[in-house]
């Protein structure tokens, strides 16, 4: 599994909104010159996250994008399925019910049901709070 640069991307416009949330609505334009990312690609990543729940979107003079939720409610997993689709390791398990016709007798099933548990329940650990906490730590210097 290889996360795109929408996934990233659509991380670090997140953890922007969040560090500046106490000022309401931001622009893309500013969001793009503070990450230094395409405004157009913004305009991309936008209507997944804004799908999602994650965004909330705001037109006119004041207008912009913010957290729809608290930092400490959104993970990074919630953001990731947003952007990149299902995380599966094999393409059996990007739906609930796994309905391969190998699957009652796939030997290796197992393995990657276990890597699949392991990366969601990792992802799902992770809130963008979590990334801002961090990050502080580091005196603001974050790279994702």
């Amino acid at each position: 599994m290889k996360i795109s640069t929408k996934g990233r991307y659509a991380l670090r416009m997140l953890v922007e909104l969040a560090r500046h949330q106490e000022n309401g609505y931001m622009s893309l334009k500013e969001i793009s010159e503070r990450q230094n990312i395409s405004k157009k690609y913004l305009e991309q990543i936008v209507p997944m996250l804004n799908k999602s729940g994650i965004l909330r979107t705001n037109r006119g003079n004041k207008g912009g994008y913010m957290l729809a939720k608290p930092a400490s409610e959104c993970t990074v997993g919630d953001v990731l399925r947003a952007t990149e689709g299902s995380l599966a390791p094999v393409s059996c398990l990007d739906q609930e019910y796994n309905d391969c016709p190998r699957a009652g007798f796939c030997v290796t099933l197992y393995i990657w049901e276990g890597l699949n548990k392991a990366v969601a329940d990792y992802l799902n650990s992770i809130t963008i709070q979590d990334i801002l906490d961090r990050s502080s730590d580091a005196g603001d210097q974050y790279c994702i």
